[in-house]
């Protein structure tokens, strides 16, 4: 064989599509062991709201969570969704007889005796959410000072408790409960997919907010959005992103979401991503989130 026809294979496949993927992750990862979070200032506590469903809010909101205790914050997850599924990721009891965040809001029941730690870390804490919480928007009709029952809650648990980040999964609905959520937080999280119809139902939410601000919570702001499910092999994913990002160029991570079967997998287990797989491509994307996340309060003296 003449030496033109002869084909080397040293370095064979070192420059494929699926090699540049894991050099990128090997080197998140080595990034992300070097990264140093300190928590302090006041609470910052998150409301994670979308009333479209599937955009991953839940998801988001547990593992951010699991990311920022990893971080070394002290964190509450309060599960305001009747469906209970952060309660299940990190992996806090909410069966019937279980005290939840349903005693909290009719009851008056003092939020620290609900308060779960989760087997994940000490400092991931959850106020679960049981069944009852399905009838918790027809009873708080009626009740005195209705969309200031968690607010109020909250202040008293915070009085005695050092948290770094609270974070309140909300429902996919802008009823009572969120009502509730908008008027606790002071900063609103919003997770969008990159797919179709990403944008639909936006206005109204940020129309809801504007309203929580005006009338129940001046200190209220939408600080953060996150995109989630984005599928780098479409290009409707970068296009959904490129146009979330011209809308809200100041409120979007850097940090986008992928889709990834471990994140789903996860819940099944009762554990986050970040506990179920650390190293996998979804846990480093939210672990990145979170630093994101504390070093934007850093830079606009927020806390962090």
């Amino acid at each position: 064989m003449k030496q033109s026809e002869t084909t080397s294979t040293t370095g064979y496949g070192a420059d494929t599509p699926l090699a540049r993927e894991l050099a990128d992750l090997t080197a998140r990862r080595r990034a992300l062991e070097g990264v140093s979070v300190t928590f302090s200032g006041p609470t910052r506590i998150f409301t994670i709201s979308n009333q479209k469903g599937g955009v991953g809010k839940t998801t988001t909101a547990v593992n951010i969570a699991s990311a920022m205790a990893q971080l070394g914050g002290r964190v509450l997850v309060i599960d305001l969704d009747p469906q209970g599924n952060a309660s299940t990721a990190l992996g806090v009891a909410h069966t019937a007889d279980v005290p939840s965040i349903y005693d909290v809001l009719i009851n008056e029941t003092p939020l620290a005796d609900v308060v779960q730690a989760s087997p994940e870390s000490p400092s991931l804490l959850c106020a679960p959410s049981t069944i009852h919480l399905a009838g918790a928007e027809i009873e708080l009709v009626s009740q005195v000072a209705r969309e200031h029952r968690l607010r109020t809650a909250l202040q008293t648990y915070l009085a005695s408790q050092q948290i770094d980040v609270v974070i309140i999964d909300c429902p996919p609905s802008l009823g009572l409960l969120t009502i509730n959520a908008f008027t606790a937080a002071t900063e609103v999280m919003i997770p969008i997919q990159c797919e179709y119809y990403a944008l639909e139902g936006l206005s109204q939410l940020l129309g809801s907010i504007r309203m929580i601000q005006k009338h129940l919570n001046p200190a209220l702001q939408l600080t953060t959005i996150l995109l989630t499910m984005f599928d780098g092999r479409t290009r409707l994913a970068q296009q959904v992103a490129d146009e979330v990002r011209g809308h809200f160029s100041d409120e979007v991570l850097d940090t986008v979401i992928p889709r990834s079967v471990r994140v789903s997998e996860a819940p099944s287990f009762g554990q986050t991503v970040i506990a179920y797989d650390g190293q996998s491509v979804g846990a480093i994307a939210y672990q990145e989130a979170a630093v994101e996340i504390a070093g934007r309060a850093a830079r606009t003296g927020k806390g962090n």
